[in-house]
């Protein structure tokens, strides 16, 4: 997910927040001139909320429906906001932003939920959470492109998200994906054939399959298993909050609520999502 020129953020409202849109140019300011404000002592960046920081679209884990950010993601960090008493915003900006730590570092947001996998790499500028799902990355290719492997892809027109681990295993693999900078915009390069294929997390390639038109047109060439999981991201050495979303995330599978939301979300429960080490990492 690569920066555009000129683009705006956007503070969005999750499913337990006002719906509506609001486009704003700068960071979020706290509501109490300057002082630090908290929740169940948590220090936020916004008295009231809990600021995340993501990339939309991608679904199933955010994207936008009937006027409200939505999906396995917002869903889980709603968690977290309930037991710290306050409602979930949501700042829509490039990935990049975020998955350097710079929207963190700058007070713009509390956290980062965008189906960021964890790597050693991105160790150096976040604090991850526990891992909360394990991805795989899939292939979809267009029924008459003769694709039916990743082997098939030499020579091919293959298209991937930029700055996500999908175009790094595209590349790692000997490629060179033409990249992308939303799931969206993909899923178009795709639909007109400026790609015979994409690279992405096989749960996107699942919900794009559910549109009849998608699954008429396209077909997964291959479900590859990379080790990848999924963390949330905070600002280095923001305990108190690193340990409010990993008890968040414990409470829920432990309490059946992570498996309810999984199964909504995503499909059928896999029970190694919910069983992946804390202190793996892809």
């Amino acid at each position: 997910m690569k920066m555009v020129p000129g683009r705006r953020t956007r503070i969005l409202a999750a499913t337990t927040a006002t719906a509506g849109l609001l486009l704003v140019s700068g960071c979020s300011s706290d509501d109490d001139g300057g002082k630090k404000t908290t929740a169940n002592g948590v220090e936020l960046v916004k008295g009231g909320q809990l600021t995340t920081c993501t990339h939309l679209p991608y679904p199933p884990f955010q994207s936008e429906i009937d006027g409200k950010v939505q999906g396995f993601d917002v869903s889980l960090v709603d968690l977290v906001a309930k037991d710290l008493g306050v409602k979930q915003q949501i700042l829509d900006q490039p990935f990049e932003n975020f998955k350097t730590g710079g929207s963190l570092n700058s007070g713009q947001c509390d956290l980062a939920a965008a189906g960021m996998t964890i790597t050693d790499e991105r160790k150096k500028n976040v604090d991850f959470s526990d891992p909360y799902f394990e991805a795989t990355q899939g292939i979809l290719a267009d029924k008459k492109s003769g694709i039916s492997s990743l082997a098939d892809l030499k020579g091919k027109k293959v298209g991937a998200q930029a700055q996500t681990t999908g175009e790094e295993f595209a590349k790692s693999k000997g490629l060179n994906p033409v990249s992308f900078e939303s799931s969206d915009a993909l899923l178009n390069g795709l639909r007109t054939g400026q790609v015979k294929a994409v690279v992405i997390d096989y749960p996107v390639l699942q919900g794009w399959l559910k549109d009849k038109a998608n699954a008429a047109a396209f077909e997964v060439a291959d479900n590859i298993n990379t080790g990848e999981e999924y963390g949330f991201t905070m600002k280095k050495g923001n305990t108190k909050l690193l340990e409010a979303v990993n008890k968040a995330l414990a409470d829920a599978k432990s309490d059946g609520t992570y498996k309810k939301l999984y199964e909504k979300w995503i499909g059928p429960y896999d029970e190694s999502a919910a069983s992946a080490s804390p202190s793996a990492s892809s």
